[in-house]
């Protein structure tokens, strides 16, 4: 991260070091399974059910963005707080994305005049 960088007429080496300002914008299989606490095999299982969504690289290798995390988290309680199979737990994550998109839009409604 670190590399020397010419300065000044002199031509002295200055050390410029570097820091990444934001995490990378993807997670491969094992960095994801282990933010979200989970094994590999059952996030390659949520994949296959189509609860969680990931893009694969050339190599066949899965990746995953950080909002997927998000996704991973609602999942599990969904499952430890209402004991639901994984067929239910798709048809109410698909549901909250209906309540919030109805939600948002209502908000984004103008509002009637209030009446005296």
């Amino acid at each position: 991260m670190s590399r020397p960088r010419p300065s000044g007429a002199a031509g002295a080496n200055r050390w410029v070091v570097r820091y990444p300002l934001a995490r990378p914008p993807r997670l491969d299989l094992d960095g994801f399974a282990s933010s979200a606490g989970l094994h590999p095999e059952l996030v390659r299982r949520l994949v296959k059910l189509g609860l969680l969504q990931a893009t694969r690289d050339s190599a066949g290798q899965l990746w995953f963005t950080h909002a997927e995390l998000v996704t991973v988290a609602r999942i599990q309680r969904l499952r430890a707080g209402l004991s639901l199979n994984y067929a239910a737990i798709g048809l109410v994550l698909d549901l909250l994305d209906r309540i919030d998109v109805l939600e948002r839009d209502l908000r984004a409604r103008p509002r009637p005049p209030a009446k005296e």
